[in-house]
C-alpha cells in the first residue's frame, strides 16, 4: 500500500470502494508528478451533459476509482483543473463540471430573491449529477465560488460528502462580517456584481476580457500562471450569452439568500460534519484578511488545513502541491 491507495487491485478493496462509492472502478498505479508537457489535459476524459435538478450542467469525466467531484471558481469554468486532470484520473473517477451560470452549463433566468443562483440551488445541481453516474457517496475538491457550493453541499446533503477539501475561501458569512478596506479592495468584484441589473452586466459585458485580466491578473502571480488555451477558455465562457448576467445573479444570491441559509445553520448549530481540509493560499486575500482555520471551525466540526506558497488560484499555481494535498487528505478515507 502507498497511503490508501493499493498499488495493485484486489479483490478486498474493490469490494470496500464499491460498498463506499457505489459502483467505482479500480486503481492504476500511482503517478505523484504532474506532466508539465502535457498538451491536452483532459484527453482521457468524456465530455458530459446532464439534466440535473435544474439547467442542463456540463463537465468532464474521466479515471477509476473512488468518485471525486472537483468544482471551479469565478470567472473560470472545469478547465481550473487541467494541470491536475491526468494525475486524478490515475486515482479517482474524477467529474470535473461547470457550476450552474458558468462554461457550457446552462444559465437559468432569476427570481427577484436569486433563489435559481443560491448555493442550495447550485449544490443541488452537482449531487444530481454524482447520482446521475451512480455514485450516493462521494469527495468533493473545490475551489473559491465552486467552495461555497461545496459548503452548501455538506451541510444540505451530509450523506453524500464523504471528505471535503477547499482551496482558498473564508465562509462567506464571515468574510461579509469582516470586510475591511483591504478586503473591499482586493475583491472589488463582490461589492459590484451584486449591483441591482443591469448596471453591472452591462459595464461588464461591455469588455469581458478587461474585466477578467483585471480580476484574475491583479492577484499574487498576474496573468503567468494561466496556460493561453485555459485563459482563453475563461474568456470564451464569460463572452458566451448570459453568462454575465448568471455570474452577477451568482454573486447577488450570495450578498442575500446564501447569507440567510447560512446564518440559520449558524444559530441552530447545524455544522459540516464530514473531515474538511482547507487549503489558502500565503500571499492572497484569505491569509492576509481572516483567520481561515478559526472561521471554519465556527461552521465544521472536524478541521484541518495550511497555506499554500502562492495565491489564489491554487489549481493552477501550485498543481503539484495541491495534487499532494488531494491524495494524502482523500487516502485517508480507504485506511
Amino acid at each position: 500500500m502507498l497511503g490508501g491507495f493499493p498499488r495493485k487491485s484486489s479483490v478486498s478493496s474493490k469490494v470496500m470502494l464499491v460498498n463506499r462509492y457505489a459502483a467505482c472502478g479500480a486503481h492504476t498505479m500511482i503517478r505523484t508528478r504532474h506532466d508539465e508537457n502535457a498538451t491536452m489535459p483532459f484527453e482521457d476524459y468524456q465530455p458530459f451533459r446532464v439534466d440535473a435538478a435544474g439547467p442542463d450542467i456540463f463537465g468532464m469525466k474521466g479515471g477509476s476509482g473512488p468518485p471525486l467531484l472537483l468544482m471551479h471558481g469565478h470567472p473560470q469554468t472545469h478547465e481550473i483543473w487541467h494541470k491536475c486532470a491526468p494525475v486524478l484520473a490515475q486515482h479517482f473517477t474524477v467529474i470535473a463540471t461547470d457550476l450552474r451560470g458558468y462554461g457550457a452549463s446552462g444559465k437559468p433566468k432569476s427570481d427577484a430573491e436569486h433563489k435559481p443562483y443560491s448555493k442550495r440551488a447550485m449544490a443541488a445541481d452537482q449531487v444530481a449529477v454524482m447520482r446521475h453516474f451512480g455514485f450516493e457517496r462521494f469527495l468533493v475538491c473545490a475551489h473559491d465560488r465552486g467552495a461555497r457550493v461545496a459548503h452548501r453541499m455538506a451541510l444540505d446533503f451530509p450523506e453524500a460528502v464523504d471528505r471535503l477539501m477547499l482551496l482558498d475561501i473564508a465562509p462567506t458569512l464571515a468574510m461579509y462580517e469582516a470586510t475591511n478596506r483591504e478586503f473591499a479592495t482586493a475583491y472589488f468584484h463582490w461589492f459590484f456584481l451584486i449591483q441591482p441589473s443591469p448596471l453591472p452586466e452591462l459595464l461588464v459585458g461591455g469588455n469581458t476580457n478587461a474585466y477578467i485580466e483585471r480580476v484574475m491578473g491583479s492577484r499574487h502571480a498576474g496573468l503567468k500562471p494561466f496556460a493561453p488555451h485555459a485563459l482563453q477558455a475563461y474568456r470564451d465562457a464569460l463572452a458566451s450569452p448570459g453568462a454575465v448576467f448568471a455570474m452577477c445573479e451568482d454573486y447577488r444570491a450570495s450578498a442575500s439568500i446564501d447569507l440567510e441559509h447560512d446564518r440559520a445553520d449558524l444559530e441552530r448549530g447545524h455544522k459540516i460534519a464530514c473531515p474538511l481540509r482547507v487549503l489558502w493560499g500565503k500571499e492572497g486575500v484569505i491569509e492576509r484578511c481572516f483567520e481561515p482555520l478559526d472561521e471554519w471551525r465556527r461552521v465544521a466540526r472536524d478541521v484541518s488545513g495550511r497555506a499554500l506558497p502562492c495565491g489564489h488560484y491554487i489549481p493552477e499555481e501550485e498543481p503539484q502541491a495541491l495534487l499532494e494535498e488531494v491524495l494524502s487528505f482523500f487516502e485517508a478515507s480507504e485506511r
